[in-house]
Order: C-alpha cells, then sequence, then structure tokens
C-alpha cells in the first residue's frame, strides 16, 4: 500500500472511529489519533483531527447546553491551560520521533486503562477532591489532549467519583472538551499545522465524521457493549505498541 492511499484509508477510519465516540460509544474517539498517526507524522494528524472534534463538540454542546457543572469545568481549565501550553512546547521542541512515542504510550496506558475498568476494576478517589485536585487533573487532560487527543482519563478520573447525574455528565464533558478543543487552537497555528492541505484534508473528513456520529447514536443501542469495548481497547493497546516501536527503531 503506497502512502497515499494508507493515509486516506486511516484517515477515513479514525473519523469514523471519532464519529462513532461522539455519537455514544464513549472512548472509542481515542482510538481515531493511533490509527492516523500510522498514515502520517502525529502533529499533522491531531491539526486534522482538531477542526473536526470542534464540529462535533457543538452538537453536544447544543443538545446539553443546560446540564453541565460550571464549578467542575472552573476549577480544571486553568489546569488545562497549563497542560496545552506543556504538550505545545514539547511538541515544538522534540523530534517526530518523540511525539510519535508519546501518542504510543498514551494509547497503551489508556487502552490498559479501560480495559481494566472493564473488567470490573476501578481507580478510588475521594467523591469532594478539592478545587486544586481537579486544577493538577485538568493539567493532565490538556497535555495529553494537546499531544493525542486523549484528554478522557484524567478528566474521567476526577469527575467520575462526583457521581454526576447522567445529563450533567455528558454536558459537563461536551463543554469541558469543547473549550479544550478550541483552547488548542493557538497552539497548532503557532506550530504551523493549520495549513491549506491540512484544512482541505479536514473539510473533505468533516461529512464522514457527522455521518458516523449521527450511526453512533443508532448503534450504540444495537451493539453487545462488551465485546465491541474489549475489542476497541486491545486494538489501542497494539496500535500503542506498534507507535513506540516505531519512534525507537
Amino acid at each position: 500500500m503506497n502512502s497515499e492511499v494508507q493515509y486516506y484509508v486511516c484517515a477515513v477510519i479514525a473519523v469514523v472511529l471519532s464519529g462513532l465516540g461522539k455519537g455514544g460509544f464513549s472512548g472509542v474517539g481515542a482510538l481515531a489519533m493511533p490509527i492516523l498517526a500510522l498514515g502520517i507524522d502525529p502533529v499533522r494528524a491531531a491539526a486534522i483531527l482538531l477542526p473536526i472534534l470542534i464540529a462535533q463538540d457543538a452538537v453536544s454542546v447544543w443538545a446539553f447546553r443546560h446540564d453541565w457543572d460550571k464549578w467542575i469545568v472552573g476549577v480544571m481549565l486553568p489546569g488545562v491551560i497549563i497542560g496545552i501550553v506543556l504538550g505545545y512546547v514539547f511538541a515544538a521542541k522534540v523530534s517526530e520521533g518523540a511525539v510519535l512515542g508519546m501518542v504510543g504510550g498514551i494509547s497503551v496506558l489508556f487502552g490498559l486503562q479501560r480495559l481494566w475498568i472493564e473488567r470490573g476494576a476501578s481507580i478510588v478517589l475521594p467523591s469532594d477532591s478539592s478545587g486544586w485536585v481537579g486544577a493538577l487533573f485538568g493539567v493532565a487532560a490538556g497535555f495529553t489532549s494537546q499531544i493525542a487527543h486523549a484528554g478522557s482519563p484524567p478528566f474521567q478520573m476526577f469527575v467520575l467519583p462526583r457521581r454526576l447525574p447522567r445529563d450533567t455528565l455528558v454536558g459537563t464533558t461536551a463543554v469541558t472538551f469543547a473549550l479544550m478543543n478550541w483552547l488548542k487552537v493557538p497552539a497548532y497555528y503557532a506550530l504551523g499545522q493549520f495549513t491549506r492541505a491540512n484544512l482541505i484534508a479536514t473539510a473533505l473528513l468533516i461529512p464522514v465524521a457527522l455521518i458516523s456520529t449521527l450511526a453512533g447514536v443508532k448503534l450504540v443501542r444495537r451493539v453487545d457493549p462488551a465485546r465491541f469495548y474489549t475489542l476497541i481497547y486491545v486494538l489501542m493497546v497494539l496500535l500503542g505498541l506498534k507507535l513506540v516501536a516505531d519512534a525507537i527503531f
């Protein structure tokens, strides 16, 4: 498979998975970035995905605009900004191989964490953690989101123990990640990644993203979630290991 064909195959698969994640298959979207990084350099891959994520976020925020926890968003946001800046510095100062290795490492850790949770285990944190704890998790979420669009695990570790009502949890997640993705725009602009070629690639993929988001809404009620998620997270670990190996060797 030549490099151009490999890019398009990886891009379509990545955007479909991102759409399914936004459509209800929570966590599946985290597989999009490591798949797209198989086809092109990881910083460019993240830049192509960013506007797509922002478009998908708009739908989620509108749907849950009345159901979100302002305190959680407020305490995490300063940390998110710091994490994004750190992620930008990392991507700007190190080689493509180092970024590829970081994307792979995050994918492996995310996949293992989700497999652990799928087995019924959990990481227990106090449900009444102070605001400064949320800020620290915000730093982690901002950094991993800037590098690999994978800010969910740190966010969930702080928010899930608070046992928010379902709609409030979904709304808080939507608002936090919508703000986070917009905050990443200046960093990717500074990295020189909003090129004409990248924006054209994004425009071509947005219809796929919207269709797959709607498909996710329909399919989430029909697919056995246990088998589906297990397969996705095993693939994430394997893909992450491949990216790490590519970065090293």
